[in-house]
């Protein structure tokens, strides 16, 4: 009777001991991987902590590139060459949006815009690229993009961006008039809203502008279309938008921004 009760009791030790290390080494793994940070919901927040500053962090030649590399991004997968040939003081989103577009973008409020406008390699096409920096946090950009998602905003074309005309180039007579394609993108690893807007260099007016996602399809047959408007918008927010998340994960922005005047 006394080994059988000593083995049960020897039993249940060493199942306390188990029990012990198990829960020992699941919150040593816990503690390490906080330590280390290698949890990717943190990862996820430093990133976009560390997209908030880049409108004043990062120099202008980084956030908007003097000529950007298109390849593959015309019509019939050509290749696009662009060159900027404006750039917007960086300021507040007062008067820079319509007002249906200014209410809808509301929610995650205004830090800092910036522009900048391109012209393709024939100097026919005019680009307008902006990049709103909000004051919003991953869950409000989230819930933005879900609504122009779910509501097709980005089609409208009450909610089309504004250009940037700067005097004395090719832009200076690209007004609302002269919209034709566009593309607005709601970033949710970063509080920042990415658009661009595009038009013909000669002024012409666009009776029936186009969202670039329609304007890229192989049967659309519109102005914008055919011209290849919606390649350039498409194609410029696309990698303006790419060089914006690398610079966010390399980390690597330089203190003192350039300031265009």
């Amino acid at each position: 009777m006394w080994p059988r009760m000593g083995a049960a009791r020897g039993q249940a030790v060493a199942a306390a001991v188990c029990l012990v290390l198990g829960i020992g080494l699941i919150g040593g793994a816990v503690t390490g991987s906080w330590l280390a940070g290698d949890s990717g919901e943190a990862g996820q927040r430093t990133g976009f902590a560390a997209g908030r500053s880049l409108w004043h962090s990062v120099p202008v030649d980084r956030l908007f590139p003097p000529t950007v590399q298109g390849r593959g991004a015309g019509p019939g997968e050509a290749d696009r060459t662009w060159t900027r040939i404006a750039v917007a003081p960086d300021s507040g989103c007062k008067g820079a949006f319509d007002p249906l577009l200014r209410k809808v973008l509301a929610p995650v409020g205004c830090e800092r815009l910036l522009r900048a406008t391109y012209t393709d390699a024939t100097q026919s096409h005019v680009t307008t690229v902006g990049l709103l920096f909000t004051k919003a946090d991953p869950a409000a950009m989230t819930s933005l993009a879900r609504r122009f998602d779910r509501e097709r905003l980005d089609r409208r074309t009450d909610l089309m961006p504004l250009p940037y005309a700067a005097k004395g180039t090719a832009a200076e007579d690209f007004g609302k008039g002269q919209r034709a394609a566009w593309a607005i993108s709601v970033l949710t690893d970063a509080p920042v809203v990415v658009y661009a807007v595009s038009g013909w260099a000669d002024g012409r007016t666009v009776d029936t502008p186009q969202p670039a996602a329609d304007a890229l399809e192989s049967a659309a047959t519109a102005a914008p279309a055919q011209s290849g408007l919606g390649h350039e918008a498409q194609g410029l927010a696309d990698r303006l938008e790419r060089g914006l998340r690398e610079t966010v994960d390399n980390d690597d922005a330089t203190p003192d921004r350039e300031r265009a005047s």
